[in-house]
């Protein structure tokens, strides 16, 4: 499958994902889906597991929505809850309090690698359900 194809499908399954929990209670969507049904959606490629490349498809696509005013930057309002405020000054080197795309995809990036203990670079529904994989699920809605 072609790099774009993938582009489009990790698009396609996040902006699913993203609308199926648009018309949730803020604390359900944040909560759900099964890390099996989430990776059904983040699964572009249908090998079972979530490599890198389609986490952070997801999570563009994710900060993209989060991103009302199309300033290219999230705040801590716009964050809803998905970083910490440690995690967030963490992750902002230029401490203006925002983050922007290249920082958010740092933070999926490091959260993937806690979330893969095998060091394999992919996720299964396993590795998503764990505390480390639901931390990194919370990025990528």
């Amino acid at each position: 499958m072609s790099s774009q194809l993938k582009s489009s499908a990790a698009l396609t399954g996040a902006l699913t994902l993203a609308i199926l929990l648009a018309g949730m209670p803020m604390g359900q969507a944040l909560a759900a889906p099964s890390a099996k049904k989430a990776l059904e959606m983040l699964d572009p490629d249908k090998d079972g597991t979530v490599d890198l490349k389609e986490a952070q498809d997801a999570a563009s696509a994710a900060f993209d929505g989060l991103d009302p005013d199309k300033d290219g930057t999230l705040d801590k309002k716009e964050l809803k809850g998905r970083l910490t405020a440690k995690e967030l000054k963490m992750a902002d080197p230029d401490s203006d309090g925002t983050l922007d795309k290249k920082e958010y995809l740092g933070v999926v990036e490091m959260r993937f690698k806690k979330a893969d203990p095998d060091n394999d670079g992919t996720l299964d529904a396993k590795e998503l359900g764990k505390p480390a994989g639901k931390s990194l699920l919370r990025l990528m809605r």
